[in-house]
């Protein structure tokens, strides 16, 4: 299959590996896949901050640089949320209607196309530890993703997945949220990370970058033993370099 790869601005500055292991992935399950590199942002710090004009600019040169045809596939959950939910609000009854429509169709978060899409589930991925999975906002309330990477870990060879207390609770970080609301997220970030180190976690695993970022944030601040990774790096793990 034939996919577009759509790498968040926040992926492609501060966690370029998370975006070629998810080539690797992708490739892995059998896809061709197409990369462009003119793509920047979806818009959605601008829309979350209340700026829609601005973000309606960057949205708008988010769907030219995608086609109508061919699925895209994201590392994100949160980006994939804001194409899929929010655009609505940017391109209604606009010029780009029918464009935004069929973009909106066809983007996918990475283990939601691998599962629902290619029912691809296992990758020969090595981890050796225990982990916890963290359902970011966006992946539970925006994509609908719950079980689909939980699928996908549980095929992960010396990795044992556990439970999370208050699992669905946000980390704290909400983009501009952390930064307006910095007590108060750094005490959920804290919250989340004492849960997981209460669950004997080496690892807290995510559909989403931004959530790792903050939360990894908040463990080497404190010199905690536990650490953040993106599901696309674990499921490259252990033959991605081969």
């Amino acid at each position: 299959m034939k996919v577009e790869l759509f790498v968040p601005c926040f992926v492609d500055q501060l966690f370029p590996d998370t975006a070629f292991s998810t080539v690797k992935v992708l490739q892995k399950a059998g896809c061709e896949v197409n990369f462009n590199p003119a793509q920047t942002c979806c818009g959605q710090p601008a829309f979350n901050a209340g700026f829609w004009d601005e973000a309606k600019a960057v949205g708008g040169k988010f769907l030219n640089d995608f086609t109508d045809e061919d699925i895209i596939v994201s590392p994100s959950a949160s980006c994939t949320g804001m194409v899929r939910n929010y655009y609505n609000d940017l391109f209604t009854n606009t010029t780009s209607h029918n464009k935004c429509r069929a973009v909106q169709g066809n983007i996918y978060e990475l283990s939601d196309f691998l599962i629902n899409i290619l029912q691809f589930d296992y990758f020969g991925a090595e981890l050796e530890g225990r982990a916890v999975y963290h359902d970011s906002c966006a992946g539970l309330r925006e994509c609908k993703i719950k079980n689909e990477p939980r699928q996908l870990l549980s095929k992960v060879y010396g990795l044992e997945i556990v439970d999370l207390k208050d699992n669905e609770t946000c980390c704290g970080f909400g983009g501009t949220f952390a930064v307006k609301f910095d007590a108060i997220s750094s005490a959920m970030a804290q919250q989340k990370v004492d849960n997981a180190l209460a669950a004997g976690a080496d690892y807290i695993i995510s559909t989403d970058a931004s959530c790792l970022l903050h939360l990894q944030g908040y463990i080497d601040k404190n010199k905690l033993p536990i650490k953040t990774i993106h599901i696309a790096d674990v499921l490259a793990n252990g033959w991605g370099n081969i």
